[in-house]
């Protein structure tokens, strides 16, 4: 026998607003998640990126050098255009302390970024300087605000 106004007990039609509130936050926060762990990525990849340009510039040196004798002059940027299977990316260049050539990435934006950080990280194995410089222990690159040129020995 029924009772007067009991309720149907058993499956419920859709969701409650308290349950879509909580998947939809979780949703966010997964979301959020993925954002810093692919920005970290991006500034990883920038930066590796950096250094295999610096690497093929400062190997179109060596070749340079090679092809031109032991005191060759310096070179400019369209002596090494030979040297190289592609184009000079915009912000590198050579330099020349008198003691030294270097191969030189500047960007004005670099200096304190993620891509600065991640240069940092990476000075010491590759042979990153923050300037051109003749003592190599206290001179490696840091990625700090100030810094928006990185160095690379190539001579």
């Amino acid at each position: 026998m029924k009772q007067k106004g009991s309720r149907r007990h058993g499956r419920r039609q859709g969701f409650t607003l308290v349950e879509i509130l909580i998947v939809l936050i979780i949703i966010g926060i997964l979301a959020g998640a993925m954002l810093m762990l692919r920005a970290s990525g991006t500034d990883k990849a920038e930066a590796a990126k950096i250094i295999s340009d610096l690497r093929s510039l400062k190997a179109a040196v060596a070749i340079y050098q090679v092809d031109n004798g032991a005191g060759a002059p310096f070179p400019k940027s369209a002596d090494l255009a030979t040297h190289m299977d592609r184009k000079i990316p915009s912000g590198y260049e050579i330099a020349d302390n008198g003691a030294y050539w270097y191969v030189v990435y500047h960007d004005p934006a670099l200096g304190g970024s993620g891509v600065a950080k991640s240069l940092a990280n990476s000075a010491k194995n590759v042979g990153l300087y923050r300037s051109m410089t003749t003592s190599p222990d206290v001179e490696l690159y840091t990625g700090t605000a100030a810094e928006h040129y990185v160095y690379m020995r190539a001579r």
